[in-house]
């Protein structure tokens, strides 16, 4: 049964995709490196956390990186990225947003986020949105060795979940997932989750592919249809 909704963060709370982009080329400029290529994007950024995004896009150009030089990559690339957002008026937080969370907390929910992005990046943009409330439970890519696809952050907030509840007894068939990317419906699903892929990043018609919902918008998301669905196949496993 439906218990717990998890959130990624860029393409799905924060429309940034681009920023990401722009500053990976950024800082791949002040290496002497050329920016990236579209493949280059889809194949090492999208859906992937800084750590691993340098670590295996240098080892691609040819350039090994210490593990203090990774860090201060990722330090950096954090700061550009505040330095961007201060830029805004208005964070470009995706419309619809708190409307829809309003809607997911007068159902018996918890909520989380589980993203690849830097804590300081996160926390900065959920504070600046007056969001930070709606997610108790937060998993970042400093909290995890990993990078999506693979499933450890997913797993890591079920178990933070018990450790605040253990009366929840939260199980990973109990959670629905809400991601915009391959490599994050990937993580989501091998965690033995339900996703819903948003089609922000990816047209309509790849989410439709890879998810096991679709949406354009988190509007349409029809939570008693997800709940029916989710409940059969909890009844089916047992």
């Amino acid at each position: 049964m439906l218990k717990a909704v998890l959130f990624d963060f860029n393409g799905v709370i924060i429309d940034d995709e681009e920023i990401h982009r722009s500053l990976v080329d950024e800082i791949l400029l002040s290496e002497n490196l050329l920016p990236l290529t579209s493949v280059e994007y889809y194949q090492f950024a999208l859906g992937r956390s800084d750590k691993s995004c340098f670590r295996d896009l240098f080892a691609h150009r040819g350039r090994s990186l210490s593990e203090d030089y990774l860090t201060r990559l990722i330090k950096t690339k954090a700061e550009l990225y505040r330095q961007k957002l201060l830029q805004y008026e208005i964070l470009p937080v995706y419309a619809g947003l708190k409307t829809f969370l309003d809607r997911l907390s007068l159902r018996p929910y918890v909520l989380g986020l589980v993203t690849g992005s830097v804590r300081s990046e996160v926390l900065y943009v959920l504070e600046q949105s007056e969001l930070m409330s709606y997610f108790p439970v937060i998993v970042t890519g400093d909290d995890v060795l990993t990078s999506k696809p693979d499933p450890d952050g997913y797993l890591q907030a079920v178990e933070l979940w018990n450790q605040q509840d253990p009366l929840l007894q939260l199980s990973p068939q109990d959670c629905l997932v809400i991601e915009d990317t391959f490599a994050g419906i990937e993580a989501a699903k091998r965690a033995g989750m339900s996703v819903v892929a948003i089609a922000n990043t990816y047209p309509y018609h790849f989410m439709q592919r890879y998810g096991n919902w679709a949406v354009d918008r988190l509007s349409e998301i029809d939570l008693d249809r997800i709940e029916v669905v989710m409940a059969r196949r909890s009844n089916a496993d047992d």
